[in-house]
């Protein structure tokens, strides 16, 4: 896959769908608002049915709503938008997310930005960034089962107690490289994360920062038992694939979890489309990281 800087953006917006951070009634604010501005413009804001719930407004079956909007909206947090992003994905429609948490890496849209920012988008101020997913195939001859990621899958211990051994392997028809044993990680885990999700757990666990529209595979262990394993830097064209004799947990952006055991193996692609981000023009990724992780502070 191949990171694409200019995307088309939609014709007309005359449609968005909402959704909400569950169980989140104190964010009916931000809801008002946005449905204000957008009435001002004759945009028709359709809810969904969960989120609708504690709106006291009529929503939508989430298929329905996908289908019928032009751009989808979330309020709540990085993870809201995550959730949003994999289950609107084979829809492929813009996505905003307007930040009611505490990061706010993807929504980067505030309460108070909300009237201003409607207003730029309408005027066609804004740009799409194509971020890069990760297509995970768990493998089972009874069937495989195909998901996405956004942000990451982690391979982990299921208990506190002991470590788990996870071989890797890796191939690439680019690099006219077969599939090899790439390494064995023995320790608590492994964290294998796209550039947008190398700011969540892969940080944490002393993964390095990329650049969220590059194309590439971060491979990084939790706390290896040797010292002398490093985090590893892929090309997008790398396939992996990864199994286990030891329990061990598979946890798709935190959201999705399996046991490694009912399956052979995990195997791990660039997806062949990417989520569709919607951000202002003068968003600059470095002033939000220094802005998040306080560079540069005394």
């Amino acid at each position: 896959m191949h990171i694409t800087h200019d995307i088309k953006k939609p014709d007309h917006i005359k449609s968005a769908g909402l959704v909400l951070r569950p169980k989140s009634e104190h964010l009916k604010p931000y809801y008002l608002r946005l449905k204000n501005v957008l009435s001002l413009y004759n945009i028709e804001l359709f809810v969904s049915k969960e989120s609708a719930k504690f709106l006291d407004v009529e929503g939508l079956d989430e298929s329905e709503m996908f289908e019928k909007s032009d751009i989808l909206i979330s309020i709540g947090g990085d993870g809201t938008l995550i959730s949003l992003s994999r289950k609107s994905y084979q829809y492929q429609k813009p996505l905003l997310g307007i930040n009611a948490g505490n990061l706010g890496f993807l929504t980067d849209v505030s309460l108070e930005e909300i009237e201003s920012f409607i207003d730029k988008l309408l005027d066609d101020d804004y740009r799409i960034d194509n971020r890069m997913v990760l297509e995970v195939e768990l493998l089972s001859p009874v069937g495989n089962k195909k998901l996405i990621a956004f942000n990451d899958i982690v391979l982990s211990r299921p208990t506190i107690e002991g470590m788990i051994s996870i071989n890797a392997f890796a191939s690439s028809k680019r690099a006219a490289m077969p599939k090899h044993h790439l390494n064995t990680y023995y320790g608590d885990g492994l964290i294998i994360s796209t550039p947008t999700g190398s700011t969540a757990y892969n940080l944490s666990a002393g993964g390095p920062i990329v650049f969220p529209l590059t194309e590439a595979l971060i491979l990084t262990p939790i706390c290896p038992h040797s010292l002398t394993e490093r985090p590893v830097v892929l090309p997008a064209d790398f396939e992996v694939e990864f199994s286990s004799e030891d329990e061990t947990i598979v946890v798709i952006d935190g959201q999705d979890t399996y046991n490694l055991k009912f399956f052979d193996a995990i195997k791990i692609n660039i997806a062949q489309q990417g989520i569709k981000m919607i951000h202002r023009t003068d968003r600059n990724y470095f002033k939000v990281l220094k802005q998040k992780l306080h560079w540069g502070s005394k």
